[in-house]
């Protein structure tokens, strides 16, 4: 390179630098950087957004507002943001901390809620049903995506569309059996409707299961593994995160249900949360509910419900829209 390109060479990135320095956002596209500004229907988007976090947030604040009130408080001045005195009366009533003595100077019921024998069976029946019902779909999903056998698709076909049948119109059928079978009052009568499956978990799995390879199947019996074996050492290590979501889902709704335990549950022995709940609300020895209490002990029974989708809600709504997709 002689004298004359040399000089050329360095007056050029002079001047590139120089230009640099002047606009010091401009990118390799030669556009000099600017704010991204948003279109009205991005504000809009965020409006709704904000509007539904709004209401969906609101009843559990409500909630917790109203327990830290006192029932005096609470009828007195119905629409108060916030007590001026807050107190955890209400929670000490439900968690039985109280005499019927001092629950009744308090503006309570008087009688005990027994919060924790059914916050026990509430755990019991909802962790049956989440352990059977997922293992039992599990295997029936497997059959139905992995194993072949005549007449496949219009089993399946038929089996779903049981979904199309509301739950209520099974009710009197299943409540005369399990009265036929001698198990009203037990927690088996509760259980052994929804334990086994449903068709929305077999729909569920099936969808996750036929998105695995099938040459994975013939290789593990090809090393000598049976139908069970694929099952359970091949097929559901793949499929681990859709059955923790299936899982959650199924003691969700085992935990809400309200229904079926008032209709088989009336022993105070094997009687579930929500139906307790309803029953301590129909308690009226004041002339009115001990409305504190009964928002207390309903946002006490929300928090294992709030934890697991407060840890797994990202699981459960990818796992759902990729059933879905598929």
């Amino acid at each position: 390179m002689n004298c004359e390109e040399l000089k050329m060479t360095t007056t050029t990135l002079k001047t590139a630098t120089k230009q640099t320095d002047k606009h010091p956002h401009m990118g390799h596209t030669g556009k000099i950087g600017s704010k991204k500004h948003h279109g009205l229907g991005f504000y809009c988007a965020w409006g709704c957004l904000i509007i539904l976090l709004i209401i969906t947030v609101f009843p559990f604040l409500w909630m917790l507002r109203s327990s830290l009130m006192t029932n005096t408080e609470l009828l007195a001045h119905p629409g108060t943001i916030w007590p001026k005195n807050p107190t955890f009366d209400a929670y000490r009533r439900v968690f039985g901390m109280t005499t019927p003595e001092e629950s009744l100077a308090q503006g309570g019921a008087g009688a005990s809620i027994n919060f924790w024998l059914y916050l026990r069976n509430s755990c019991i029946v909802a962790s049956t049903v989440m352990v059977g019902q997922t293992l039992f779909s599990a295997m029936a999903a497997y059959a139905f995506s992995r194993l072949r056998w005549r007449g496949r698709e219009v089993v399946f076909a038929i089996f779903l569309s049981a979904l199309m049948v509301p739950a209520i119109f099974t009710a009197i059928p299943n409540f005369v059996l399990i009265k036929q079978l001698g198990l009203l009052n037990t927690f088996a009568g509760i259980v052994l409707p929804t334990f086994f499956m449903t068709p929305f978990s077999i729909f569920f799995l099936r969808q996750f299961f036929l998105g695995i390879p099938r040459e994975i199947d013939e290789a593990a019996m090809i090393d000598g593994a049976g139908p069970f074996k694929v099952f359970f050492r091949v097929i559901c290590p793949m499929t681990s995160a859709p059955i923790i979501t299936l899982a959650v889902l199924t003691f969700i709704n085992a935990w809400n249900d309200y229904m079926w335990p008032l209709l088989v549950g009336q022993s105070d022995r094997v009687r579930v949360l929500t139906v307790a709940l309803g029953f301590f609300r129909a308690q009226k020895p004041q002339g009115s509910p001990d409305w504190t209490a009964l928002m207390a002990a309903a946002l006490v029974s929300a928090l294992p419900i709030i934890i697991l989708f407060t840890i797994l809600g990202k699981r459960i709504v990818n796992s759902v829209g990729f059933s879905g997709i598929k």
